[in-house]
């Protein structure tokens, strides 16, 4: 007597009656996940009362740059832009020199923003994922050079200027600060999580070197990070007073030590000032429109986590 094996599911290759008793697994993703978020009116509420203070102060030194320096200091100060703002934006720049400091100004902020980006990339990308003795301690040491206070370091750092003959030129104001630890630690954190080891390794095999892959691989992944820490630096280093003041002079001056000159008699005009001011923004503004694009996406792909 021949026994007959039950039929199959050849789905699943189990009995049919066992196969109708299969517990259904739950779903992992919830009913509507996927979609986009809704904000609510209080959402709108606080986007508005926040863009509004935060647009304030560039609203009030328009308004400040506009106007007459009795007029700021009234006891009503005006609320809307008034008449004068190309003769105080003319007096400020002819009083200052805003021609030159500006041009020094772009120059140091651009050579310390590609220094800074380059130097803390590789330094990022080798102690993130390169496997060498010392690595810890030497990250540790990175991560402690920030508790130092920059002011301990500027009479040293003013002698050595001086005996190079760096000093009151531009380049005793760029080489100091041609690579950052925070920018070291910042790119390091990023491509710990973004770069995976089977991209280095898949390179590896395919015979490229080092700097094959740090071109090929490293910079393609570090390129959100890098928009974002390049707008850091440029800002840091466009808006920094206390060590250009000190190591330039009055004849070869950045645009923030040159606007300082407008402050430094006994009877300052407050409207100049501000229209002094208002030059100094408008560079920051312009590099935002162009690659804010690229840096708020830059921020959004290191907040989401793949």
């Amino acid at each position: 007597m021949t026994m007959t094996s039950p039929t199959k599911v050849p789905e699943l290759g189990l009995p049919a009656r066992s196969a109708d008793r299969l517990p259904k697994r739950p779903s992992r993703f919830k009913p509507g996940a996927g979609k986009q978020l809704q904000g609510g009116p209080f959402a709108y509420i606080a986007l508005a009362v926040v863009g509004i203070g935060s647009l304030l102060p560039l609203y009030w030194t328009l308004v400040a740059a506009s106007h007459t320096q009795d007029e700021v200091l009234a006891s009503t100060p005006p609320f809307m832009p008034g008449g004068r703002l190309l003769h105080n934006l003319d007096a400020a720049w002819n009083q200052a020199h805003l021609g030159k400091a500006i041009v020094n100004s772009v120059i140091v902020s651009s050579c310390i923003t590609a220094a800074t980006l380059f130097f803390c990339t590789l330094a990022g990308y080798a102690f993130a994922k390169m496997r060498f003795r010392g690595r810890g301690g030497l990250m540790a040491g990175v991560i402690a050079t920030l508790t130092i206070p920059p002011q301990l370091s500027v009479v040293p750092l003013f002698m050595m200027m001086s005996d190079i003959g760096w000093g009151g030129n531009l380049e005793s104001v760029i080489f100091p600060t041609l690579v950052s630890a925070f920018g070291v630690f910042f790119m390091r954190q990023y491509l710990s999580e973004a770069l995976p080891y089977e991209l280095i390794e898949a390179a590896k095999i395919d015979g490229a070197n080092n700097f094959r892959i740090v071109r090929s691989v490293v910079l393609p992944v570090a390129r959100p990070a890098m928009m974002v820490l390049g707008m850091l630096t440029f800002v840091q280093a466009w808006n920094d007073f206390f060590w250009p003041y000190l190591a330039l002079n009055q004849e070869n001056p950045t645009l923030q030590v040159a606007l300082g000159q407008l402050s430094a008699s006994y009877t300052p005009d407050q409207s100049i000032v501000m229209a002094g001011a208002l030059i100094s923004t408008l560079p920051l503004l312009v590099v935002f429109v162009i690659f804010g694009k690229q840096i708020v996406g830059g921020i959004m792909s290191g907040a989401v986590k793949g």
